[in-house]
């Protein structure tokens, strides 16, 4: 099959904000496994290393599989790309065509192993790595799914999860993108996961790695469709990686699915816009009970405010 390279060039003053708003333009185009190149500063001890030289431009990258309609989802993307400019984000789109061999090769420049806690480590399948004896691996193969464990918020989700997560509980990933969060649950003692994403590749993919580390069928589901499209079943923990229009818009959704003891993880969301995050907490009767930040990306932990 052959594919589309979308090359997303932008510039701002504000670029935590243009970043999220480029990414948006790719995701509401149905393309929501994207590279991201900007020159973000070093994460903290914990939260892995840098595993790319600094890049030349600030740009985004997402690949669109050649079909009859593609030429329609480019237009789309560069209309998008022009209505930015009225936010002060000046975007060029540059396009080219991959095989599948080039595309699959191109995303296995941007993985390396990386340490996410002191017991967690996300290993590329082509890499190699010698764990430690209390070392938990999760073995990822990306593809073209957001989620790699090397972006802050993917970071401080695993790290959420692992301190809130108690073996035998259920899991929901909402957004599951390559499926990392589902396989650190997984590991760390989740007894029955659910990861949905409205993109059929990355549940395709997300289901791939959890066969690749080997977490039985049995224990988990995944569906492609929307939150609440799914039943209104109550989890123990619930996982939300995605980006704070979103989880704003999701957020009834989430509320309904929370057990009266469970927290929710959201992530994805950049500092300026945690006004309107907290907001529609307090308007869903949540409660924001560990909050971390880290290069201008903010994840929150919430509980029900009378649990």
């Amino acid at each position: 099959m052959q594919f589309t390279k979308i090359t997303a060039a932008f510039d701002s003053d504000n670029l935590e904000l243009a970043e999220e708003l480029v990414c948006d333009m790719f995701f509401s185009s149905g393309i929501t496994g994207v590279v991201c190149n900007l020159p973000i500063a070093e994460p903290d001890e914990g939260f892995g290393t840098r595993t790319l030289a600094i890049p030349l431009e600030n740009s985004i990258e997402g690949y669109l599989p050649d079909t009859g309609f593609s030429h329609k989802t480019l237009e789309k993307i560069r209309h998008h790309a022009r209505n930015l400019a009225t936010a002060g984000i000046q975007v060029t789109i540059r396009a080219e065509n991959v095989d599948d061999q080039q595309w699959a090769e191109s995303w296995k420049q941007y993985f390396d192993v990386v340490r996410i806690t002191d017991r967690i480590v996300v290993k590329p399948a082509w890499k190699p790595f010698e764990p430690g004896p209390d070392d938990i691996v999760i073995h990822l193969d990306p593809g073209m799914a957001f989620g790699t464990g090397t972006h802050p918020s993917t970071c401080m989700c695993i790290r959420q999860i692992e301190n809130r997560l108690k073996p035998g509980q259920t899991f929901l990933d909402v957004g599951c993108g390559s499926g990392i969060l589902m396989i650190a649950a997984a590991r760390l003692g989740a007894a029955r996961l659910t990861g949905i994403d409205t993109d059929d590749i990355a549940v395709g993919i997300s289901g791939k790695n959890l066969e690749k580390n080997q977490i039985p069928q049995e224990r988990y589901s995944l569906y492609t469709c929307r939150l609440d499209q799914t039943e209104p079943i109550m989890y123990d923990l619930i996982a939300a990686n995605i980006i704070a229009q979103t989880i704003v818009e999701i957020l009834e959704d989430i509320t309904k699915r929370m057990a009266p003891h469970a927290c929710a993880i959201l992530s994805g969301i950049i500092q300026d816009h945690m006004p309107k995050v907290a907001d529609a907490l307090h308007r869903h009767g949540l409660e924001i009970v560990h909050q971390e930040l880290l290069d201008e990306w903010v994840t929150l932990t919430v509980a029900h405010k009378d649990r």
